[in-house]
């Protein structure tokens, strides 16, 4: 089997740090450092951890300009800033007229870019519905109308669908017209994502929500729902559903949460 890294055994001082955080203990020492049985999953500690440079991720060698050299001690951003941003979060459902453009988007999605995944799989995909939006909840409420029986608020989606001419908002998207959806083989995978997409959003003075309603169409329905989808793989989910844009209302004040539960055994 082919080897994932490249090392140059003149800058390797044989220091063990690759070996000492391989967790696939793919790395052994001799003069230098070497691949053993290409275990390899491409995390990249021992290319993060080498003083001298001397491993490359073979998988990764076009993207030289994505390394960065840092100290770890440094942190960029402290713990107040980071807690208060968390408390100033709030599910945005009134938007302005204005969309986000590309641009904005891709520098949103740079958050995902670095994003953990199970086994480092990174199959994360995002659709950005925006143009196609109106279609695509057609779709959704074709699969969902099933439990509109259980549930009130899909009910008044449909009757919302049927003549919207008396209701204020919509009763899905409220004010929203873009929406972002995650994709992946692995649920917390895509969760962990799109959360670090919506963070980086709020620094960016963007908002939105999340819509459990629109989700329920990939669980009821799946092959139904990627039908609209046909250039992602059908073994990947939809996991996440985030309606997002520029906040038309400000908040002023934290408000009070139940108090999280702890247990330390």
């Amino acid at each position: 089997m082919a080897g994932k890294l490249r090392i140059d055994t003149e800058l390797c001082s044989a220091c063990k740090l690759c070996k000492s955080v391989c967790i696939r203990d793919n790395i052994g020492i001799d003069e230098f450092a070497y691949e053993l049985e290409s275990n390899c999953f491409d995390c990249g500690h021992c290319m993060a951890i080498c003083p001298q440079g001397a491993i490359t991720l073979l998988k990764y060698e076009n993207q030289f300009d994505r390394i960065e050299e840092y100290d770890s001690r440094q942190i960029p951003v402290d713990y107040g800033d980071l807690l208060q941003l968390l408390k100033q979060r709030r599910s945005v459902r009134w938007f302005k007229k204005k969309k986000i453009d590309e641009e904005t988007f891709n520098i949103l999605f740079e958050g995902a870019y670095y994003s953990p995944s199970a086994q480092n799989e990174q199959d994360v995909e995002f659709v950005v519905l925006d143009e196609k939006l109106d279609e695509f909840m057609d779709l959704v409420y074709d699969i969902i109308k099933v439990e509109e029986n259980e549930f009130f608020r899909i009910k008044e989606f449909g009757d919302y669908l049927k003549d919207n001419s008396s209701k204020k908002y919509h009763p899905l998207l409220w004010e929203g017209k873009q929406l972002i959806l995650t994709f992946a083989t692995d649920k917390t995978s895509a969760v962990i994502a799109n959360t670090r997409l919506e963070l980086l959003a709020y620094s960016l003075g963007l908002g939105g929500f999340y819509s459990l309603f629109i989700l329920k169409a990939d669980e009821i329905n799946h092959d139904k729902l990627m039908e609209f989808f046909p250039n992602i793989d059908k073994s990947k989910h939809m996991y996440s559903s985030f309606i997002i844009g520029y906040p038309k209302k400000r908040f002023r004040r934290t408000v009070p949460h139940d108090e999280i539960k702890v247990s330390y055994q």
